[in-house]
């Protein structure tokens, strides 16, 4: 076997990446690795320092293969994350918030045929539109994809170039079962037929998939010694110390489960909505031709506590964000929030001060290089960004739920310079510190690792103690549904 990747006593130049120990690590031809370990632990920093993103004060890093073919590191080494959704144009980028349930701003968003650059191989390039199955996605406007649809595009879209290592970032985050499968299947298929090797970063056992043939265990900065696909998921002992909590025996939730054929809009009376957090009454969403929600019903009384349930692209995140004002069609729709018509004369911020909110949409919007605690903080005042000081009480409000989650020491570290896990769980703080009646969190425990999950769920589940909380809970993993949900609403997906 050749060598592809070879560190050497490699120690970076910048304090505040640094390893604990050299880094030491080689990757042969064939074999297919997960790097693996807890938030924070360092691993999206040694998969940069593989694609020559930091410079190095001694030691070396050394590629042979590409060397002795011409090949670049940048064109024979791809990588894709969660953080990259944010930066897909400039157009995405810069949008506001609310901007993407805007049917105006969404016109002029880009489509996705126009950003993806196809392979010259056109075998090749259909090959992986169809086991992807995203033709359907390439006349969608991207501002309006949901967030396991942007991940599917972005896999593709990295795919298309053909790269000799491509590595995934937690790339099974944010996709339903059936694109989970698809996924295992392409990289399979990829690895077997195309020449490509990959390279999985991770933060849960669980998802190392069936093609990967060595494991790196990562922990507080320092590199473990590598091991077989095998002898890490023998190993215990290791998995435990990575993730100081070994990961439980779930088993199937058995919840009240309804889909919109079960629904029928109440009449509308005081006395049938005043025990009412929400009520939706024959709502209908399009953009251009497309169908996102089509005469949904749906009501939830004060103190339910509900999963939202669905493959991608069912309209999970178009209907939170009716319910969290933020998609102006609300005003086309009969709605009531909290015993209000939408429209009556109420603010957006007169529905959002009663909301705790996290998506995987908001944390691509949320990625400011500020204190994380000012993160934390803006959920006091429902915006992106903290534009008000806090009160001594807020602060100390802040402070205490970023040390309920275990972020304490992180409060006045930039957003940007922690990991993606720890930063998701600074917005899971910014949804509780104001004490919500509703709490809305679209895949919460998204890019958590396992030890975070438990921990994450435990905590939600605290706080639904009081009868007075209700809840919406979407994911696509039901083993992560908290225990005091007892009712799921399924979407359907509309061609």
């Amino acid at each position: 076997m050749d060598t592809l990747i070879r560190l050497h006593e490699a120690v970076l130049r910048h304090p505040d990446v640094q390893f604990s120990e050299p880094l030491n690590w080689q990757m042969q031809t064939g074999e297919h690795w997960a790097v693996i370990g807890p938030n924070g632990s360092g691993k999206t920093v040694l998969i940069d320092t593989l694609a020559g993103k930091y410079a190095l004060r001694t030691g070396a890093i050394n590629y042979p293969v590409f060397e002795a073919n011409g090949l670049k590191v940048s064109e024979a080494i791809k990588s894709m994350a969660f953080r990259d959704i944010s930066s897909l144009s400039n157009d995405y980028q810069s949008a506001a918030y609310q901007q993407r349930w805007n049917s105006q701003e969404a016109e002029e968003s880009p489509l996705i045929a126009d950003l993806l650059e196809l392979n010259p191989d056109k075998t090749y390039s259909n090959r992986i539109l169809q086991l992807f199955n995203v033709k359907n996605l390439l006349e969608s406007r991207l501002i309006q994809l949901s967030s396991g649809e942007l991940r599917k595009f972005l896999i593709v879209r990295t795919l298309m170039s053909r790269p000799r290592i491509l590595i995934l970032d937690n790339p099974f985050i944010g996709l339903d079962a059936s694109s989970r499968d698809q996924l295992n299947l392409l990289l399979g298929n990829m690895a077997s037929l195309e020449g490509l090797q990959l390279i999985f970063v991770l933060s849960n056992p669980a998802d190392i998939p069936s093609i990967v043939t060595h494991v790196l265990p990562v922990h507080n900065r320092t590199i473990s010694k590598p091991l077989s696909k095998t002898d890490f998921e023998t190993d215990a002992k290791l998995q435990a110390k990575l993730f100081a909590i070994p990961p439980p025996v779930q088993q199937e939730r058995r919840l009240k489960n309804y889909t919109q054929a079960d629904f029928t809009a109440d009449p509308v009376s005081d006395e049938t909505t005043q025990n009412n957090v929400v009520q939706l009454c024959h709502i209908t969403i399009r953009y251009g031709k497309r169908t996102i929600l089509k005469d949904l019903n749906w009501t939830i009384k004060h103190g339910e506590r509900w999963a939202l349930l669905g493959p991608n692209g069912a309209g999970k995140s178009t209907l939170l964000s009716l319910v969290c004002a933020d998609n102006p069609q609300s005003y086309a729709n009969d709605i009531r929030l909290f015993n209000r018509k939408r429209g009556t004369g109420e603010s957006i911020w007169d529905i959002k001060k009663n909301i705790g909110y996290v998506s995987p949409e908001m944390h691509s919007y949320y990625l400011k290089n500020v204190p994380c605690i000012d993160i934390v903080g803006s959920g006091l005042f429902d915006t992106i960004g903290l534009y008000r000081r806090c009160t001594p009480e807020q602060l100390d409000a802040c402070e205490s739920w970023m040390k309920v989650f275990g972020i304490g020491h992180l409060k006045d570290k930039s957003f940007l310079k922690v990991s993606s896990g720890e930063q998701r769980l600074c917005l899971l703080a910014r949804a509780f510190v104001k004490n919500p009646s509703l709490l809305i969190l679209d895949e919460p425990l998204h890019g958590l690792d396992v030890s975070n999950k438990r921990k994450a769920r435990n905590i939600i589940e605290n706080f639904c103690q009081d009868p007075d909380k209700s809840m919406i809970y979407v994911t696509h993993y039901k083993n992560e549904i908290p225990d005091c949900i007892c009712k799921a609403f399924t979407l359907i997906k509309h061609s």
